[in-house]
Formats: C-alpha cells, sequence, structure tokens
C-alpha cells in the first residue's frame, strides 16, 4: 500500500488530500486496484490554491467550519484596548481584509457597514493587520457612522485562530465569517484570490438568518 499527498481546496477550507493506494504496474502502465481518501489538517494551507495578487501563499492556523463554535480571539481596538469575540453581543459578521488602505478592502467596509445597517441587531467587525493608529485615520476620513475596525497586527490572534494568516506578508487573507448570538460559525467564506470581492449578498442573508439571542 503506497500513500502520497495531494494539496487541494475544498468547500471553502484549505486542507491536504492523502491519498492510499496499492499500484499496480503493468506494460509501463499504472492501475490503481484499491485506494482510500481522508482529510488530515496540516496547520499551514494554501501553498498551492491560496494567492495574493497571483502570487502563491501560506496560510497559518485552523481555518473554521460552519456549525462550530468560534474560536476567541484578542485584538486591539483603535485606542488600543484589548477585544475579544465577547466584546460584541448579538449576531457579528467579521470582514476580513487584507489592509484598510486599499480599494477593494476600502470598498468591502463600506459595503458591509452600509448593508448591515438595515439589519438588527448585527454588528460589523472588520479586522486587519493595519496598525490601530491607521486604521482610526481611516475610519476619521470614512464618513461612516459606528464602523467598527480592529487591529490583529500584535499578536495575529484573529488569523491564526480563524485560519487567515499569510505567512509570507504578515496579512489577513480577505475573508468573511458571521456568528451568531450563540457564538456559533453560521457562515464562513475563504478566497483562492485575496484581492478578490467576498460574496457579500450570502454573508448578509446570513446574518439576517442568524440567532439574535443565546
Amino acid at each position: 500500500m503506497n500513500s502520497f499527498i495531494i494539496p487541494v481546496f475544498d468547500k471553502n477550507r484549505y486542507c491536504q488530500l492523502e491519498v492510499r493506494a496499492e499500484i499496480l504496474c503493468y506494460r509501463g502502465g499504472i492501475s490503481i486496484v484499491e485506494w482510500k481518501t481522508t482529510y488530515e489538517s496540516i496547520g499551514k494551507w494554501g501553498i498551492y490554491m491560496a494567492t495574493f495578487k497571483g502570487n502563491a501563499i501560506t496560510l497559518i492556523g485552523t481555518p473554521v467550519e460552519i456549525g462550530q463554535e468560534a474560536p476567541d480571539f484578542e485584538v486591539l481596538a483603535n485606542d488600543l484596548s484589548p477585544v475579544t469575540r465577547d466584546t460584541y453581543e448579538g449576531v457579528r459578521i467579521i470582514s476580513v481584509v487584507p489592509s484598510i488602505d486599499t480599494g477593494v478592502c476600502d470598498a468591502q467596509t463600506r459595503k458591509f457597514n452600509e448593508e448591515a445597517a438595515a439589519i438588527e441587531g448585527v454588528t460589523v467587525l472588520t479586522i486587519s493587520n493595519d496598525l490601530p493608529f491607521a486604521q482610526r485615520r481611516w475610519c476619521a476620513a470614512s464618513g461612516l457612522d459606528n464602523v467598527v475596525t480592529l487591529s490583529d497586527h500584535r499578536d495575529l490572534s484573529f488569523g491564526t485562530q480563524y485560519g487567515v494568516a499569510i505567512e509570507e506578508l504578515r496579512l489577513l487573507a480577505r475573508s468573511v465569517f458571521v456568528i451568531d448570538a450563540a457564538n456559533e460559525v453560521v457562515y464562513a467564506e475563504y478566497l483562492e484570490e485575496s484581492t478578490n470581492e467576498v460574496d457579500f449578498e450570502s454573508a448578509l442573508a446570513a446574518a439576517k438568518g442568524a440567532k439574535t439571542t443565546k
């Protein structure tokens, strides 16, 4: 029985596919007569499938799955105070961007905050690895009311807990998560290319349908 590893991107998560197969060689050909597949977490994802501006990237951490309890984390608010998963109650849309100062990230932050304003009991948290001071400047110039930007620059706590920390750039890969009031993950989107846009409509629909009380 031989074993080999194929890195794959499957169902919004990064993983490796381990294939065990008994190989029968004949006349220069290969016949697989028995096979078994298993998914195995390896701690680092995205070497082959995740990209940033077309370049392969390594994502560190563990991707979350719909239905699991949302991992806790600690990031920094604009005033350097700590913020955890439970600082904000109710439904939370966690909008993850590489840098708030880029056009796609700016547009993502604006759209989620503008659209979610009409959904009762929903808070949008934008997390990036920008310094808190840079996030504060962006908030002051954005013209948005009650926008919440949080920095994962100090510890990469969120990035590693949710599997979106880019090893080569020390940025966060673009993604979006929806957590209900009971801290269950009800939506998770990981992008194969970090400069693409997320699926706004699906994330907002998940937020509208999420439990607003524990």
